[in-house]
């Protein structure tokens, strides 16, 4: 593929460089830290790359800031998107399963405690919004939620033969998001396998990667439920570096220390739990952790050419940059400056 990938695809990965390049750097982040308010914080935003994304009626609040951050990341990937040819658009619509999944997941939840869905989709990520996604709220069993939102939408191929058996509006929401959120790694690990060249090498290694998080933060979750270990053996992705037997053994695992004792005797994730008593006093979670990596992986495919890494890795900086400025607002907001700069920095210059 990469005997024409300039041809079809040089100018799509040449303008995606380009945005990643426009990201906030390490200044930009000190000048957020500083700001007094929100007005300064969206005052500052402004005088990066994201230009002037607030209406001049805007009232400075952190989810005015939230939805122009998102309609931002919107609108540069539907400019990657709109020029792009198979199988790159394939490969773009892959990268937008996953909000697809958050909203189902956000819908059910909300209306399973009652609340306004005018609200519920204005708290729907932009990237994942597709057609029948409202028809939710018409939904009255589990017959039909699988016909209008499931089986009638790009998400249909996640669908696990386990799930069509049981009743989506009575079911664990999260159990259900983790179980869509596997069969979807698990097809898009495969497409990139079957695209070949430098693209199955780095998607391979940035989807292993999230395998394996998402198996190991499942596993230490559920360590405080009722769950049985085969009802974890289902959310666990089998794309990963973990084998199965490793996933079996945190699947039965009793606490966080044998799920480290496994991730250390397969792949060296072990470093992940140190001191991790201590990290959460101090505001480092595991998630957090896992963060951290992802972003310097995500960072490091940028290292090579010719491949669809770039917009997967972009998409994810992206969207690690929007998290930390809201949580930089949010601290701001709530007068929480002692927690400002418990943020994940992103090494754009490693």
């Amino acid at each position: 593929m990469s005997m024409y990938f300039n041809t079809e695809w040089g100018y799509l990965e040449a303008i995606t460089r380009g945005f990643k390049n426009g990201m906030l750097k390490h200044s930009d982040y000190l000048n957020l830290v500083q700001c007094e308010s929100l007005e300064d914080v969206m005052i500052s935003i402004q005088g990066t790359d994201y230009g002037n994304i607030f209406t001049g009626d805007s009232h400075p609040s952190v989810d005015v800031i939230e939805v122009s951050l998102r309609d931002r990341l919107l609108q540069q990937y539907n400019y990657i998107r709109g020029h792009a040819t198979e199988p790159l658009t394939t490969f773009l619509e892959y990268i937008r399963c996953p909000h697809m999944i958050d909203n189902v997941a956000l819908l059910i939840a909300g209306l399973n405690n009652r609340k306004s869905m005018k609200r519920l989709l204005k708290m729907c990520h932009p990237l994942g919004f597709f057609d029948s996604l409202a028809a939710i709220e018409v939904a009255s069993n589990s017959a039909e939620l699988f016909d209008m939102v499931l089986i009638d939408t790009p998400i249909a191929k996640f669908v696990a033969p386990e799930l069509i058996s049981q009743n989506l509006l009575s079911n664990d929401v999260e159990v259900v998001r983790a179980t869509l959120y596997r069969y979807y790694l698990e097809h898009f690990y495969n497409y990139c396998m079957s695209l070949g060249g430098t693209t199955a090498t780095v998607m391979a290694d940035l989807l292993a990667f999230e395998a394996d998080r998402r198996s190991i933060t499942i596993a230490v979750n559920a360590l405080q439920s009722d769950m049985r270990p085969d009802e974890r053996m289902r959310m666990f992705p089998s794309c990963g570096y973990l084998p199965r037997a490793a996933l079996h053994g945190m699947a039965t695992a009793p606490d966080t220390e044998r799920i480290r004792e496994i991730c250390n005797s397969f792949v060296t994730y072990g470093k992940m739990f140190d001191n991790i008593e201590r990290d959460v006093d101090g505001m480092i979670t595991l998630e957090d952790r896992f963060l951290m990596v992802e972003a310097k992986k995500n960072v490091q495919s940028y290292m090579q050419q010719f491949h669809f890494g770039v917009f997967y890795s972009f998409i994810r900086l992206k969207q690690l940059e929007c998290r930390n400025i809201v949580w930089i607002s949010e601290c701001i907001s709530q007068r929480q400056t002692e927690r400002i700069n418990a943020f994940i920095p992103i090494p754009l210059d490693w």
